[in-house]
């Protein structure tokens, strides 16, 4: 922001990059990141994950782990331009971090460890990427290592993820060799000097021209593909300048259409500054996202837009919480129009509630900086919201707009949990309610039968990380139980019905009536529909049959699972002019969905896993044979580099826990394997039979 006579006014906002940087775990994101802080003038020194000093993880957990759990929020500049940074977990358990970070950026630099290739999380993220149409380009890290690939890798890109690979750099030796880049934009060369920071430009090397020359023809005719003025020249055999081959490229980037591929090694220093430069080059700044588009808080199908500008009203989207022991709730916003001061009053479009933004932080991992305002393109963090959570849209008052929300994975893992002290049951309670309000991919509920708290997670290491911030920022030792798949109830026929609730105790009554029709929802989701006409039910009670109809819902009817994929039509209903109440409706209609459950035909479902394995070629016979004993499937299976094949399939995640001993068993100790939750399916009847019976006996019926 620049302030000229007193008066603020807008900076230039096409020299902001709002940034993240995502790959699967141990591809080097976080690396990367430490690497892009120092060369910037952030730090003065070199933070490494392996000794727990990066910057960027600075929650002890990570350091301890040395892996990213939560995302990490930092402005920096280069040249000319404000570059916000998100670095994100790579570990599936954390993917919601990646989800919600993706949702309110502009671009992304995707890193691929060039031994590893294309791997697990790299495609999930690849299609939450796509999910919000965030244009990238791609770093393939690690080229230092032995079996080092970076023609591999692109072929990777380009037959996984669809991504149309187009190499912009090529490297000056390989593995242990590699020592510089040539750039196939500018046809220049550079060296780097082993244990230092300099770098040198070199001439291209005689025995690398005829393999410049192939790949900078493939890049240009790639590009001649999306834009007209390159086509004119490359089929005239006209020269092509610089400038035109990069607006050709950032042009095809905003539009999705090309992944510029870019090449390095972080830990060695290698690369990174010319990273740095392609970032300013062909990631988008906000005025290149263009207007933001919701709907009227009234009206759902009036569509609103707001053009990223300071004279449009103020809108923003929460897209993480943080509890700060220093400074309290810490919301972080992503503004997308207008500006926010601190001091003022803003509306939660989403809950329709007001809130007094008390002060505005701008985050540099865990380092702050106090502001006034924030402006269109900015990432920051607000203080004193009350009701403000994770997907929230945020509004200037008398501008209310709604705009898409965050999607949350489903969690796959139950355990209960207790407190060590049994005077600490409050004191957990409070910190659980917490942890989930920052983390919405966490899920707290007490068990109404067993009277047990019970957390739902991503995985196992996302439910032990929880465990250990009870105890190193809460003050509250837990202890968990044994994992348990977090399995649901569905129903599979719809059915029809009419409720009456009538009672009666000397004084006012209780008096509802309802008529609905409960049906499979092929969505997933739970959800109410009011088909009610002419007022039968009043206004005020249609409340309380959504909640008693979700809070049943919650609770399951079958073995206690909560059910997902149910529909509820409201049709008609009846109402008594003393005795009716938003009480009387909620309690009817959880009487009537227990009553009516066995007429649906319920089921129960499991989660089923994608898997990855790579194993050795001798040991795929036996890990094969494995998978199918614990009901699963391989799907496909392709050479992941010589001697060795990637597996990939599904498997039920109750056949899977304690896999890990197996699988090292199976190969000596050589194979590795990754799982992500894929969707829920129908668990076997006599399976089914099974659980419901352990379910029945753990809940004393």
């Amino acid at each position: 922001m620049k302030v000229i006579d007193g008066k603020m006014t807008q900076r230039n906002l096409d020299t902001i990059r709002n940034l993240g940087i995502v790959a699967h775990i141990d591809a080097g994101k976080t690396t990367t990141t430490e690497r892009i802080l120092f060369f910037t003038g952030i730090t003065h020194k070199i933070g490494e994950v392996h000794d727990g000093k990066a910057v960027m993880d600075f929650m002890k957990q990570e350091q301890e782990r040395g892996i990213t759990i939560t995302s990490a929020a930092i402005t920096t500049r280069w040249k000319d331009s404000q570059i916000n940074i998100i670095d994100t977990p790579g570990h599936i358990d954390f993917t919601l971090e990646v989800e919600r970070s993706l949702r309110v950026l502009d671009g992304i630099v995707m890193v691929f460890c060039a031994v590893g290739g294309v791997e697990p999380q790299s495609e999930t993220v690849w299609h939450q990427a796509d999910r919000y149409k965030v244009p990238r380009i791609a770093f393939i890290n690690k080229m230092d290592r032995q079996g080092s690939d970076l023609p591999g890798t692109i072929g990777m890109m380009d037959e996984m993820l669809g991504a149309n690979p187009i190499a912009f750099q090529l490297p000056i030796g390989l593995e242990e060799n590699f020592r510089g880049l040539v750039d196939l934009v500018t046809l220049e060369a550079w060296e780097f000097e082993d244990g230092t920071l300099s770098v040198k430009s070199v001439p291209i090397p005689a025995d690398m021209q005829n393999q410049v020359r192939q790949y900078r023809d493939r890049l240009l005719e790639k590009l001649a593909d999306f834009d007209p003025v390159i086509m004119e020249k490359y089929l005239g055999e006209e020269p092509i300048t610089e400038q035109e081959i990069k607006q050709a490229a950032r042009r095809a980037v905003l539009n999705l259409c090309i992944t510029p591929v870019f090449c390095g090694s972080s830990f060695k220093n290698k690369g990174v500054r010319k990273l740095l430069d392609a970032v300013v080059d062909y990631l988008p700044s906000p005025i290149d996202r263009g207007a933001i588009i919701g709907h009227s808080v009234a009206n759902p199908d009036l569509a609103i837009s707001r053009i990223p500008s300071l004279s449009q009203p103020f809108c923003g989207m929460a897209f993480k919480i943080i509890n700060d022991p220093y400074v309290g709730q810490q919301t972080f916003i992503r503004v997308y129009s207008g500006e926010v001061h601190s001091g003022s009053y803003i509306i939660n479009a989403t809950t329709g509630k007001k809130e007094r933004v008390g002060r505005i932080l701008r985050i540099h991992a865990n380092d702050r900086e106090e502001l006034d305002v924030l402006q269109a393109g900015d990432i920051g963090a607000l203080i004193g919201l009350k009701g403000t959570r994770t997907g929230h849209t945020l509004c200037g008052e008398g501008e209310e707009l709604l705009l898409e929300s965050i999607h949350y994975p489903e969690t796959v893992v139950d355990v209960s949990i207790e407190p060590e002290n049994r005077k600490d049951w409050d004191k957990l309670g409070a910190a659980l309610g917490r942890m989930a309000m920052e983390d919405p991919s966490l899920k707290v509920r007490v068990d109404e039968e067993t009277k047990e708290t019970v957390i739902s997670g991503m995985g196992e290491l996302h439910l032990e990380v929880v465990v250990d911030r009870l105890l190193t920022e809460h003050k509250v030792v837990a202890h968990m139980g044994k994992p348990a798949v977090a399995y649901r109830e569905t129903i599979t026929r719809e059915f029809r019905h009419t409720e009456r609730y009538k009672k009666q105790t000397g004084g006012k009554g209780q008096f509802a009536q309802i008529e609905f029709q409960i049906e499979p929802n092929p969505h997933g989701d739970l959800e109410f529909v009011d088909m009610v006409k002419g007022g039968t039910i009043p206004r005020e009670y249609i409340p309380g049959i959504d909640r008693g109809f979700r809070e049943t819902m919650q609770a399951g009817l079958v073995a206690g699972f909560p059910m997902i994929g149910v529909r509820f039509v409201l049709i008609d209903g009846l109402t008594h002019p003393v005795d009716s109440s938003e009480l009387a409706f909620r309690v009817c209609t959880a009487h009537a969905l227990k009553g009516i459950i066995g007429r649906t035909q319920p089921k129960l479902l499991e989660p089923l896993m994608k898997i990855e394995i790579n194993t050795p070629d001798e040991f795929m016979g036996d890990i094969i044979g494995d998978i199918n004993r614990r009901r699963g499937k391989i799907d496909n299976m392709r050479r992941h580099r010589k001697g060795s094949q990637k597996l990939n399939g599904t498997v039920p995640l109750r056949e899977m826990f304690g896999y890990a001993n197996t699988l090292r068993n199976l190969s000596s100790g050589r194979a590795g394997y990754s799982m992500e939750f894929v969707r829920y399916e129908l668990l076997p009847e006599t399976i089914a039979l099974e659980v419901i019976e352990e379910s029945r006996k753990e809940r004393g019926k």
